[in-house]
């Protein structure tokens, strides 16, 4: 469990240092999947659908606020939309104004949930938003998970109803328009879903802030645990069709999240609590203080080792002999110079300390000469190995 710790004070780093890069390039991605989503199921216009438009656009958002990113994508629904009728894109558009104008210009933070929710239906886990956003979200993130919830369930009409909106021309418009209407704001299905995933989001956020040991992880399982009990009475009900084991996985998926979310954001250490009571003149108070989990990355201990010191043997030298020679050659070398000796304080005979600091020398230099010849040695032998 620590190296969990570790690698998350690692991460936490990394993001401090590069945090810009990452920012646009999560921003990048997240554009272009919704982009790639809005042309693969509404790819009515090829001009748009093509793959260089598509990235294009992303990497133009990447470097916008995310509020543009949103609105990029509504632009591409409505134009989409348009190619199969102009009657339901009005439509689509009046909706979208109204989002704008009572929610995304207020909050335009939150906007991002808008996108995420059409996404997470996509992957088959819609369950994950409403327990993530509980978690470190508030209330308010159920009005982005609404409308969400609303776009997908406009564009999935309009995916498998092309076919006929696109046949029926301009005199069937007003038809079209009160059928679009009917399917998507009548839809039971999508009245189950928001039912449970407002239930869900706001249980997840009571739930995470309660003084209860290990309340993340309550949360998390009871707004799964709610999520799977509401679509499954809301479909014995209302007759709506649901797939179990989407709805189970589904929530298992959000549980997983909540885990990571709260590694990531609330790492406490339950076993080391304390509670502290104090007063004043006017009231008790009642503390209980829950430390967080910091866990240091291990220093790494690098240690060398040379293998020429490992097959070396050491050898024995006998100081003393050496100087004995060193002496005897420095002496015969002396009188084998015959100079005149000169007088005078110019002329004096070099004196016993200069003769020893010479003996010394040489003696250095005898040492220095026979290990260098031993290191030698000992690259040959491994060089013939």
């Amino acid at each position: 469990m620590d190296n969990l710790y570790v690698i998350k004070g690692q991460i936490q780093q990394v993001y401090a240092k590069y945090s810009k890069f990452i920012d646009k390039g999560v921003q990048f991605i997240l554009a272009l999947a919704v982009f790639y989503m809005i042309n693969h199921d509404l790819g009515f216009m090829s001009l748009l659908s093509n793959p260089l438009i598509t990235v294009g656009l992303a990497v133009i958002c990447a470097f916008l606020p995310m509020i543009v990113t949103v609105l990029a994508a509504a632009v591409l629904i409505l134009v989409q939309m348009a190619a199969v009728s102009l009657g339901i894109m009005a439509v689509t558009a009046v909706v979208f104004v109204i989002m704008f104008v009572f929610y995304v210009r207020f909050s335009p933070k939150t906007a991002v949930v808008i996108l995420l929710m059409p996404l997470a239906f996509m992957f088959h886990i819609p369950y994950v938003i409403p327990v993530a956003f509980g978690l470190v979200g508030t209330p308010i993130s159920v009005v982005p998970v609404i409308c969400g919830t609303v776009v997908y369930y406009m564009i999935d009409y309009v995916k498998t109803s092309a076919s006929a909106l696109e046949n029926g021309g301009a005199e069937g418009m007003i038809s079209q328009v009160m059928t679009y209407l009917q399917q998507v704001f009548q839809n039971r299905e999508m009245i189950v879903m928001i039912l449970a995933f407002v239930i869900a989001l706001f249980l997840v956020y009571q739930v995470r802030r309660m003084s209860v040991s290990h309340a993340w992880k309550s949360a998390s399982a009871a707004g799964a645990v709610a999520g799977i009990v509401i679509v499954a009475a809301g479909s014995a009900v209302l007759d709506v069709k649901v797939s179990y084991p989407e709805l189970i996985l589904g929530n298992v998926a959000a549980v997983i999240v909540g885990l990571i979310l709260e590694l990531l954001f609330f790492a406490v250490d339950y076993s080391r609590t304390e509670s502290v009571q104090y007063e004043d003149d006017e009231y008790y108070y009642y503390v209980k203080a829950v430390p967080k989990i910091v866990v240091a990355a291990p220093e790494k201990t690098v240690k060398r080792i040379n293998r020429r010191a490992e097959n070396q043997e050491t050898e024995i030298i006998n100081t003393d002999e050496i100087r004995r020679k060193s002496a005897e050659s420095a002496g015969a070398k002396e009188e084998g110079e015959k100079k005149p000796k000169k007088t005078g304080a110019a002329g004096r005979s070099r004196s016993p300390r200069k003769k020893e600091s010479r003996i010394t020398g040489n003696m250095d230099q005898l040492l220095l000469t026979r290990s260098l010849q031993k290191e030698l040695h000992l690259d040959e032998e491994e060089r013939n190995d």
